[in-house]
């Protein structure tokens, strides 16, 4: 590896020996790349169908600045960059004959690594979806509060629990298969869950939250069925989960949301998450090189 210069491995120990202390300076930042590699340190390759990403890092003087994850079939997902560093790496791929699909960063590291990308490549960028990041201040529970209470999703609520993350992942057009067969390699997987039950017993919400790292817990997915939104029950349900997550230790409780939905950013900014960041997704197209 060479001194002061982007370094690349495929062995996530090796990264987060050189790279866990930089994410975990900044941990709700940095919250899908803790995930990611926390999942794969528990569970292996195993974790994303067989497959390792790539993992790189920029040191400098000793020192780690920025940090990238990429799946060859997902694109990238890098630490926040200034232009220069985005012109570095965007050379540094191109040297080791590297395509990417996609880019997933905060807003002005996309803007800089696009450009830089197609000066380097030709590629034309397009944007897929733009995500707004929380973090929990205050928690405030809502009021009126609907009546009912938590509970922890248990395995005799499995085929339950797949068909509501099923209509999840519809709504959100995320592409992928859940079934009991797929079910460990979804990213649905390794999260806790927790229902938002009526009075009389019956589901009427959901919400998910992945493994705490370094004191961060991500709320992933929030889930109501249409039939059964405008009641409160999503913000119940998210309470009872941000309100676990304090209890249980973490210091950093994040969630993404849809910038384009005024829905859901209304409902999460009244519970006391602030906005920390915008991130934006933008897929490359590539001309005939």
């Amino acid at each position: 590896m060479r001194p002061d210069d982007w370094q690349f491995t495929e062995d996530v120990d090796e990264f987060l020996v050189r790279a866990g202390e930089f994410l975990c300076s900044r941990p709700a930042l940095h919250t899908t790349q803790l995930s990611v590699t926390e999942k794969l340190r528990t569970l292996g390759a195993a974790a994303y169908e067989g497959r390792f990403p790539a993992f790189g890092l920029l040191e400098r003087g000793g020192e780690v600045e920025a940090t990238f994850f990429r799946f060859p079939s997902r694109g990238m997902n890098v630490t926040s960059l200034t232009p220069e560093q985005a012109d570095t790496l965007a050379a540094r791929l191109v040297a080791l004959g590297w395509d990417l699909p996609s880019i997933t960063a905060d807003e002005d590291t996309v803007a800089a690594f696009t450009e830089a990308w197609h000066r380097h490549t030709g590629a034309t960028s397009a944007p897929r979806v733009r995500l707004h990041l929380y973090r929990l201040g205050t928690l405030t529970p809502p009021d009126p509060h609907p009546e009912g209470r938590g509970r922890r999703v248990g395995e005799g609520d499995q085929d339950h629990l797949m068909q509501w993350c099923r209509e999840f992942a519809a709504d959100v057009e995320e592409d992928v298969t859940i079934d009991a067969a797929s079910w460990a390699n979804t990213r649905f997987a390794e999260k806790n869950y927790t229902y938002w039950e009526t009075p009389d017993g019956t589901a009427v919400s959901m919400a998910g939250v992945n493994p705490m790292v370094a004191g961060m817990a991500r709320v992933d997915p929030v889930y109501t069925p249409a039939h059964l939104r405008g009641s409160g029950y999503a913000a119940a349900v998210t309470t009872e989960v941000s309100r676990a997550a304090l209890n249980a230790g973490a210091t950093d409780v994040v969630l993404y949301t849809n910038a384009a939905n005024p829905t859901s950013n209304s409902l999460y900014q009244r519970l006391g998450y602030v906005r920390l960041t915008d991130i934006a997704v933008h897929d490359f197209t590539y001309g005939t090189r």
